[in-house]
């Protein structure tokens, strides 16, 4: 039916219109990592849990402002019932980006003199693998508003709402004191030509503070339907930039791809100087960016693509089966942990470059992918044999190797990453050196 063109839970980006007499903010945009390198300084973060027609959706409220005027406009295919909805645990969200983040992992060169393989043998197995009553009167009629039900759940007071006409939606929006992003009574007439409903959250101060939480904790929907989308135009509405999304989809069955758009691995399994180290974040940012304009500044990145079961190397522990029950896991039972395949994409959109909404399908697909970036420390102490003049000439030609890889990848100038680079000296193996002084 066309009702279900767009998945109830698939509207993660979509408006976060309403803020009561403040300047809106982008819904997909204000979410900063916890991990102890945080890769993106904003980015907004779905779950996607789906097995057939079924998805459980987790979206991150990362409002940045005074939580009395926060509230959301999602379009859903169907009225919702209050056992639909459920507030989420944020740390879920961390616990995922830990999990699946691009990750550093370091290898240190032993003595030359300590075995018998040639540098360049060495260097392949040091590599490693890779508030809403009042609202209902005649009034609402008249706009072509329904209240189809409210109910709260958490920290949030909810309305489904119906409507006939986008200018309707939009006056009732105004009169119960919402401001509407300039261009979204435009965006919102599709969906009520459709048929879909309006899932209205605001914030009840009250139970807020009950809550003893700092910040507003994630929105979750349990919803059946064979279209397995997320929509994105409506979330850019009010966007002044570009976006970062990232979105983790949980399957029984292996990875999860996008039918619509082109979706590329980032660059992975790639060695890099030692002194990225310490600038890792900068290091993937600058490189993300330069991945993202040379493919036109339309694909989808994936960053991780991993049994939950393990991981190799692990940036974190995988998630327990408590912690994949509150990620919307719902077909787990204690014998099928390893019966849970994650995919991590990352896009940056504007809406010229993805004009139509993101579409997904399941696959079979359990290859592995991990976003991984390799230093490979110097064997540091002088030795004196006949491999070890060979060797140190192997480690500064893989030093102005990794230098020039870390320019192109980032643009970085190559002149710089070269000042930042100890390399090795060209050491003699001449066991006289240093005699009568």
């Amino acid at each position: 039916m066309k009702i279900f063109r767009y998945a109830i839970a698939l509207f993660i980006c979509l408006i976060t219109i309403i803020f009561l007499a403040k300047p809106a903010w982008a819904f997909c945009g204000f979410y900063v990592a916890k991990a102890d390198k945080a890769l993106y300084n904003q980015a907004s973060q779905v779950i996607i849990a789906r097995d057939r027609d079924r998805t459980v959706l987790t979206i991150a409220n990362d409002y940045q402002g005074d939580v009395k005027d926060f509230a959301i406009v999602v379009p859903v295919p169907v009225i919702l019932e209050q056992s639909q909805v459920q507030v989420g645990n944020p740390k879920i969200l961390e616990r995922l980006d830990e999990f699946s983040a691009p990750r550093l992992v370091e290898y240190f060169d032993e003595n030359p003199c300590g075995f018998s393989l040639q540098p360049e043998e060495m260097m392949r197995q040091t590599r490693g693998a890779p508030s809403p009553a009042s609202s209902v009167s005649q009034q609402n009629s008249a706009l072509g508003v329904t209240v189809e039900k409210q109910f709260t759940v958490g920290e949030y007071d909810i309305v489904i709402l119906s409507a006939k006409e986008s200018d309707g939606l939009e006056t009732w929006l105004k009169q119960n004191n919402y401001k509407i992003p300039q261009g979204a009574s435009q965006l919102l007439q599709p969906y009520i030509r459709e048929g879909m409903k309006f899932f209205v959250a605001k914030v009840n101060l009250e139970e807020y503070v009950n809550t003893k939480f700092q910040s507003l904790r994630p929105l979750m929907m349990a919803y059946e339907s064979p279209k397995f989308k997320l929509p994105i135009r409506l979330g850019m509405v009010n966007a002044k930039n570009t976006q970062d999304l990232i979105v983790y989809l949980l399957s029984p069955q292996g990875q999860a791809e996008l039918t619509n758009y082109r979706t590329v691995k980032v660059p992975s399994d790639i060695e890099i100087p030692e002194f990225v180290r310490q600038d890792f974040n900068n290091f993937y940012q600058s490189m993300f960016k330069t991945s993202y304009e040379k493919t036109g500044k339309k694909v989808a990145f994936l960053e991780y693509a991993w049994d939950m079961g393990n991981c190799d190397p692990c940036s974190a522990q995988p998630l327990n089966i408590d912690e994949l029950r509150q990620a919307g896991v719902f077909w787990l039972d204690s014998s099928q942990l390893s019966n849970i395949f994650i995919t991590r994409l990352h896009l940056r959109y504007t809406r010229d470059k993805f004009p139509e909404d993101l579409q997904f399908q399941e696959t079979v697909n359990r290859q592995s992918f991990q976003g991984r970036y390799i230093i490979r420390h110097p064997f540091q102490e002088e030795v004196s044999c006949k491999e070890a003049q060979s060797y140190y000439n192997s480690v500064k030609e893989r030093q102005e190797n990794e230098a020039q890889t870390l320019a192109k990848l980032t643009g970085w100038n190559l002149d710089n990453i070269r000042s930042k680079i100890n390399f090795i000296s060209t050491k003699s193996n001449e066991w006289w050196r240093g005699f009568g002084r």
